[in-house]
């Protein structure tokens, strides 16, 4: 068992940009195959996050030619190269066990609407136009 300086020291290590329930992700994750060893992105909505520490996991589901896969990921696991996120998600629920049931588009979450920032408006500095007179 680890104790909390150890605990520390390994969560520093491993930096990950914020997510949660209804967020769209893209998870790489290293694969071993023998002695090669590959890549490969797992994008989907994160249904739950569960745990704490460095027994944190969360669960992503994507539609794959019809039929939903759900995999369950350690976040703290040296498999997992990077997570990006794709889309924000505006849900009500930490846990999104009920698009399970769903079909279709009637799975999709609301994209969280990110405010866009205004600019001032600027004019235009004055020009002044000057015309000449062409000799006839």
């Amino acid at each position: 068992m680890l104790n909390q300086t150890e605990q520390q020291l390994l969560m520093e290590k491993k930096v990950f940009t914020k997510f949660g329930p209804g967020d769209t992700i893209k998870v790489t994750v290293k694969i071993h195959e023998g002695d090669a060893e590959r890549t490969q992105a797992f994008e989907g909505v994160v249904v739950s996050r569960k745990g704490s520490g460095l027994d944190e996991t969360f669960t992503v589901r994507k539609l794959s030619f019809g039929v939903g896969i759900e995999r369950i990921f350690p976040l703290y696991t040296p498999t997992i190269e990077k997570i990006e996120v794709v889309k924000q998600g505006k849900v009500r629920r930490a846990k999104l066990y009920y698009l399970r049931k769903l079909i279709g588009k009637a799975a999709r979450v609301e994209e969280y609407a990110v405010p866009e920032a205004k600019m001032p408006e600027t004019k235009a500095p004055d020009t002044k136009v000057v015309e000449t007179k062409e000799a006839k």
